[in-house]
């Protein structure tokens, strides 16, 4: 995996689509496991995550284990033929661990220890705690590695949800460390930090200390280094365990769940480490919108390693963190299940199964609620179950893309640097969303890809911002000969954060065609009009640039203000530049797709048509199209609250209801379907 191991497209040995949610025995009598067990079989349920937050009890005093009560549960699983997501249990170190070593304990940027209480309460550099974990770790393996129920190992738990970085004098020695690997000498390091600003030359890599606490603000440098370096810490404490897992069960593929699209977290490079992207996902149903937002993430999850995913967790009704937590109404519960499939996910999984009774997530709902099995919970859960084994033909399927959204780490951590930026309003999910929400909408296939990777078989790229771009990135785009959109900010600053020679957007300025001759952000509740060349005006808000082509065509100028007549999006070649945040990308980004020849998922059967308006597939209803080798499945969701009508460009069976289909259908509220196409020779 990764160059290590081949993968099968399939998660697990597992067959169908995977359906289940976290299993917390121990949060119950053993005789109601019994019940939890038959009940799952009747839900259809063919995997359960197991053991999470389970150190305490399974190792109570250092060295001293009880898996005897795991065993059982294990055994009963798969008795009733569940599979197991096994949690190496590390996601909380056990109050002895705390107690014995209250190193292990988390210290924030205040210097403030933080106590036993709640979970994740570990310094992600603590060699006291990386050590423990593999001694867990490694007994766990030992006992379960031929256990039939065993089917995908799970390391921690939302890592970086709770703790992402830790301030004290071990984080302090590792972070130097960590500087050591990259610039070698403190002569490279004060060059890279550009330490000659404001007296902060070092003379030893000693003297570094994280970005606590300081009276004023911190180099930016600085910061960028330390959210690298503090991702990295935390991989590693993946790692550590991964390697055990690997060592003593090597054909058992190893997880953790991502948090969508986190800012803390480099994805790209935790995906490398893993053998499944498993991620949770939790929209919220008070927002009419929050499905765009759970596709995008969802594009991410596939794009991370080209192949399926799992959706590990999301929430079959409310959540219990919010400060209203709004239940999700009647078939809302399965819309979002059948979303993250129709974005190439191969399981839904839930947190969690059954509803807890006490703690800080009694109030969470689950697919087993308080109410037992005359709930609206359970109903929705058996007809969830029955719907996935009608789908289980699409495990495996792919998706395939003709538009990739870049998005890079260093970039966002170096655009939303805390302090001493041009404006603090300039933030990469909303630029992301500028372009995805439009492209969401036109049921327009998405991938996204960092700004090293081979670009050459999308038709479209967008590069919503870029702050930080290196010669060898630039170099990428400049090698891609499609149809390329870069967004405001970008080209700005290195990898140290150090403002280009001759200013943005430094290293594509050739590819760009233009110089940025000044930066001009927007203050709050201003606008600013732009014209494009068809006559037609659109706004930008937030921010835009004073810009001065180099070989670049403009395409549309400012109106009005002091930036009247300048030009706010050019065109050089097959390069468009957009030196502001358009409140509607239409005009630019359809122009674009036509250019190119993108055409919806839903309109693929009728090549050589202008872009559609979105008539044929209307406001409100998603689409989205996975191909298989026997078939491809075009989902069509309605996350509308009234029923929808949609011309079908193709025939087909509903794979929900068994209808064969064609033409004008109509999609019921909060409904979907899911349309199979047989290829030629095997219909």
């Amino acid at each position: 995996m990764n160059g290590e191991q081949e993968v099968d497209v399939r998660l697990t040995r597992v067959p169908g689509l995977l359906f289940g949610g976290d299993y917390n025995p121990e949060q119950w009598p053993e005789e109601v496991w019994a019940e939890d067990a038959r009940l799952m079989a009747e839900a259809g349920v063919n995997m359960a995550t197991v053991a999470v937050f389970s150190w305490s009890r399974l190792e109570p005093r250092p060295g001293e284990y009880d898996f005897a009560w795991l065993d059982r549960v294990l055994d009963l699983l798969h008795e009733h033929g569940i599979a197991v997501d096994l949690a190496t249990a590390t996601a909380t170190p056990p109050p002895w661990l705390v107690r014995e070593h209250p190193e292990v304990r988390p210290v924030d940027a205040n210097g403030t220890h933080l106590d036993f209480g709640s979970r994740q309460g570990y310094c992600p550099s603590s060699p006291v705690f990386r050590a423990a974990t593999a001694r867990l770790a490694r007994t766990m393996a030992e006992r379960y590695a031929d256990h039939p129920a065993l089917a995908m190992w799970h390391i921690g738990n939302e890592y970086a949800d709770h703790t992402l970085e830790c301030f004290c004098e071990e984080s302090a020695r590792h972070f130097r460390t960590w500087l050591a690997a990259r610039y070698g000498t403190v002569d490279g390091l004060n060059a890279a930090w550009g330490t000659s600003c404001w007296g902060q030359h070092y003379t030893d890599l000693d003297q570094v200390n994280p970005p606590r606490k300081a009276p004023g603000p911190i180099n930016p440098a600085q910061v960028l280094d330390w959210r690298r370096f503090c991702s990295d810490a935390l991989l590693e404490c993946f790692e550590v365990e991964r390697a055990v897992l690997r060592e003593v069960t090597p054909d058992v593929p190893v997880t953790t769940n991502f948090m969508s699209i986190l800012h803390g977290l480099d994805y790209w490079k935790w995906a490398a480490a893993e053998d499944i992207v498993s991620d949770d996902a939790y929209p919220d149903p008070a927002d009419p919108t929050s499905h765009v937002g759970a596709a995008l993430s969802y594009d991410l999850m596939r794009s991370l390693k080209d192949r399926p995913w799992l959706l590990l967790e999301q929430a079959p009704g409310a959540v219990s963190w919010r400060e209203v937590n709004v239940p999700k109404p009647a078939g809302m519960m399965r819309l979002h299940s059948l979303q993250a499939l129709a974005h190439g996910a191969d399981g839904v999984m839930f947190f969690q199964w059954r509803q807890a009774r006490y703690g800080p997530e009694k109030f969470h709902s689950a697919l087993l609620p308080h109410g037992g099995v005359q709930s609206r919970g359970w109903q929705d859960t058996l007809r969830l179950g029955r719907d996935l084994e009608k789908l289980a033909e699409t495990a495996g399927s792919r998706s395939k893309a003709d538009v990739a959204l870049v998005l890079d780490w260093d970039s966002w951590w170096g655009l939303e640097a805390p302090e001493s930026m041009p404006s603090k309003r300039l933030e990469l999910k909303r630029l992301l969303h500028t372009w995805y929400d439009r492209l969401h909408a036109l049921g327009v296939a998405v991938d996204l890809a960092p700004p090293e990777r081979d670009l050459s078989s999308y038709r479209v790229v967008i590069a919503p911002n870029l702050y930080l771009c290196t010669e060898d990135q630039a170099k990428n785009l400049r090698a891609y000969d499609g149809h390329l959109i870069v967004g405001p900010f970008s080209g700005v600053v290195d990898a140290a954060d150090q403002v280009h020679p001759g200013g943005a957007p430094g290293p594509l300025r050739e590819l760009l065609g233009l110089a940025v001759d000044e930066f001009w952000p927007l203050a709050d509740e201003t606008t600013q009009t732009v014209r494009h060349a068809d006559g037609s005006a659109g706004t930008a808000s937030v921010w835009a640039e004073w810009l001065r082509p180099e070989g670049a065509t403009p395409i549309a100028h400012y109106e009005g203000g002091d930036l009247d007549g300048i030009p706010a999006i050019t065109r050089h070649g097959r390069t468009t530049y957009v030196g502001c945040l358009l409140e509607d990308v239409r005009p630019v980004l359809d122009d674009v797709l036509t250019r190119a020849g993108v055409r919806p998922v839903a309109d693929l059967p009728a090549p050589g048509a202008d872009l559609p308006t979105g008539a044929d597939v209307p406001a409100g209803v998603e689409a989205c199209r996975r191909e298989g080798v026997a078939a491809d499945y075009l989902f069509l969701l309605n996350h509308g609250t009234t029923a929808a009508a949609v011309n079908l460009r193709e025939p087909g069976t509903d794979l929900l209801t068994g209808r064969d289909l064609r033409g004008l259908i109509e999609i019921g509220p909060r409904d979907a379907v899911v349309l199979r196409t047989a290829h030629e020779g095997e219909k």
